[in-house]
This record gives C-alpha cells, sequence and structure tokens, in this order.
C-alpha cells in the first residue's frame, strides 16, 4: 500500500506499486480518459484514486483478459452503476443542507 499522508506519487513509484512498466503506464494513460494525472515541472503525478483505478485496469487486462476496448467499456458500465449511487448521496446531503437552512432562517423569525 502506498505510503500514508502522501498525496501524489511519482510514475516510477507508481510503476513499482502496480507492477507495469512506465511506459505501460502512459500509454494506458493515453487510451484510458479516466486515468487523471496532475503534472507539475513535465512530472507524472497519481493520486491514490489513480493508483487504485490503475490496479483495476491492469486485474482487467492482465488477469480476466479484457482488450483495451472491453476493459474502457467495462470502465463505463461501472462508471454507470456508481453514478445513481452517488447522485443518490448528493440528493439526500442537499435535503438535508437545504432542511437546515430553514431551520437557520426559522430561528432568526420572519423576514420584514
Amino acid at each position: 500500500m502506498p505510503g500514508k499522508g502522501k498525496k501524489y506519487y511519482r510514475i516510477g513509484e507508481v510503476s513499482k506499486l502496480v507492477g507495469v512498466e512506465p511506459h505501460v503506464l502512459r500509454y494506458w494513460e493515453s487510451e484510458f480518459r479516466q486515468i487523471r494525472t496532475h503534472r507539475v515541472a513535465k512530472q507524472r503525478l497519481y493520486r491514490i484514486e489513480d493508483i487504485d483505478l490503475i490496479r483495476y485496469i491492469k486485474r482487467l487486462l492482465y488477469d480476466e483478459g479484457f482488450t483495451i476496448a472491453g476493459a474502457k467499456r467495462q470502465l463505463m458500465e461501472r462508471q454507470k452503476l456508481l453514478t445513481p449511487c452517488l447522485q443518490d448521496r448528493a440528493s439526500r446531503l442537499l435535503i438535508e443542507i437545504r432542511q437546515e437552512l430553514i431551520a437557520i432562517r426559522d430561528m432568526f423569525g420572519p423576514c420584514k
């Protein structure tokens, strides 16, 4: 597992963590839009979320035998499954915020 508290990892570190060569990571970055590296002084930096996604892509390609196109479809399907869950969570959060704002408004009484 990546170091605790570390926010970004260089391509060499990610390569060792995931077990693929840096050129493979660069290729996957060009093929999979979901991998969003940050660049600072021409250095690719990966977040924990990126590393998790790269591990998932590696599993799809190497362990489950998907092609690049097949792995892309799997990622889209995965994203479709996660999106409604996130939307539900966001909707509930917005409802809670609205209720709290109404309660705060009511504490101050009616507007003049």
